[in-house]
């Protein structure tokens, strides 16, 4: 069974998450840590609990989800992996990181890219990517059916969706993505959402005002 342990990380209040097994393989997806400090927590808590990183994954390459990336990748000395279609945004990460008055080093580059069905195994473990562009144009959610649960990104959040008005962004892409590809997933699968609480998608099929 995937354990989740979720931190809340820089400026813009991103949620990172360490996903382990009984194994300790764990990946580490969106990491949004800013400053030392942030940092050093996510590392605490990797040793505390004897973790071994394999993967570094990026829901998508917004500044607040990948600042991160350098620090974890050389630490752990593993490969990022994204979809090649958010490769332009993280590239782009010096120049957007000056305009929120932000100091960040450029992301590593991207080792592998990830499609739409892949699978990603850890341990005893595995996620199958979803392709959701939309807030992003390469935006992904790793899903895992075993354990019903969806680490999601900016896409879909607890009564609301991803914003749309960034370069890139599509609305009604967004939105057909969310129904057709996360609403197909029964009512009790748990959405981890890149900012914010946790929700479901039987919750968000129900109330969520963008979407009903």
């Amino acid at each position: 069974m995937i354990q989740i342990q979720g931190f809340t990380f820089n400026p813009f209040s991103e949620n990172t998450y360490v996903l382990y097994d009984e194994t300790k393989e764990c990946v580490i997806i969106d990491p949004g840590c800013y400053d030392n400090n942030e940092r050093q927590e996510l590392a605490d808590f990797i040793k505390s609990e004897e973790l071994k990183p394999v993967k570094l994954l990026n829901t998508h390459c917004h500044v607040d989800h990948v600042v991160g990336n350098t620090f974890v990748a050389k630490k752990y000395n593993i490969g990022l992996e994204i979809h090649k279609e958010d490769l332009q945004m993280l590239h782009s990460l010096p120049q957007v990181s000056h305009l929120y008055g932000l100091n960040t080093e450029e992301s590593v580059e991207p080792t592998n890219f990830l499609n739409e069905g892949d699978k990603i195994k850890f341990g005893n473990s595995e996620l199958e990517i979803l392709f959701t562009p939309g807030h992003s144009p390469g935006s992904i959610c790793f899903v895992s059916k075993e354990d019903k649960f969806i680490i999601g990104g900016d896409v879909l959040f607890h009564g609301s969706i991803g914003r749309t008005d960034l370069p890139g962004g599509d609305h009604e892409g967004l939105i057909n993505n969310i129904k057709t590809k996360l609403f197909s997933l029964e009512d009790d699968f748990v959405v981890f959402s890149g900012h914010g609480e946790q929700t479901s998608i039987g919750f968000e099929k129900k109330h969520n005002q963008f979407l009903v």
